[in-house]
């Protein structure tokens, strides 16, 4: 008998999860290549969609809140002058797009996929539905959120919060252009420190931008732990979900 030591490792995969269901925070601006015109890196989608396929055919329920930076940012068009309600508006509409856009990417992988709005579009995607998102998950079907929380005024990291605690996600996994978290911004200090891990309190403590206040006190009154994570590795996800050290770990305590 021929023993095939790959497909034995593959087939142990599952059992070795040590999160099987997240929610993955993309920034928009991660989805745009440095430098280039072009809002949407075809590279860089088809990159995190194969990441997102590996892991989802581990058995992991993924759920994918996805910004819209690379298009629009309501905070700067209402800082010249624009309302900050329409300006925030504009921005969820952009969420849409990248969450299409993923969704096409995904599919053309053959995963199943569902994008779920927090502003009704009937034609373009189901509007949030807690119950059928979940009911989306446990049949195997990664859910797109888009359009934010569908109020103005609150960021991509809050939905990731929010969404998160109402599925029973297990962890949110925050995808970044830096492989974790540091005491100051490791692009202008050499001499920046990374946090393997932390607590919510430490973060707070020390005001480390992790997320935007609303989104960190949610997840801190709720005990949801929190990777930050380099998302240009490859294998960073899949590690994340296996419980591997990656990135900077956030938990309660």
């Amino acid at each position: 008998m021929v023993f095939n030591e790959s497909l034995m490792t593959q087939e142990n995969e599952p059992s070795r999860l040590k999160y099987r269901r997240i929610v993955l925070k993309l920034s928009g601006e991660a989805l745009r290549e440095t430098g280039s015109l072009d809002n949407i890196s075809f590279s860089i989608l088809r990159t995190i969609s194969k990441q997102i396929k590996e892991i989802h055919h581990l058995g992991v329920e993924i759920s994918v809140v996805v910004g819209g930076g690379n298009f629009w940012r309501g905070v700067g068009a209402s800082c010249r002058g624009m309302d900050r309600t329409t300006a925030d508006y504009i921005g969820m509409l952009a969420t849409v797009m990248n969450g299409l856009a993923l969704q096409s990417e995904l599919e053309n992988m053959d995963v199943a996929t569902r994008v779920q709005t927090a502003i009704e579009m009937k034609s373009v995607a189901e509007p949030f539905i807690r119950r059928k998102a979940m009911r989306h998950l446990e049949h195997g079907r990664v859910v797109i959120f888009v359009a934010g929380t569908g109020n103005p005024f609150f960021s991509t990291d809050t939905t990731a919060a929010l969404r998160a605690n109402e599925i029973g996600a297990e962890i949110i996994l925050k995808a970044t252009k830096v492989d974790g978290v540091y005491d100051s911004d490791p692009f202008h200090n050499p001499n920046a420190k990374k946090f393997e891990s932390l607590t919510h309190k430490e973060a707070l403590n020390r005001q480390l931008k992790v997320m935007d206040s609303t989104a960190f006190s949610l997840c801190m009154d709720n005990k949801m732990p929190i990777i930050v994570f380099d998302m240009q590795q490859k294998e960073h996800i899949k590690s994340a979900v296996m419980g591997e050290k990656v990135g900077t770990l956030i938990t309660a305590d």
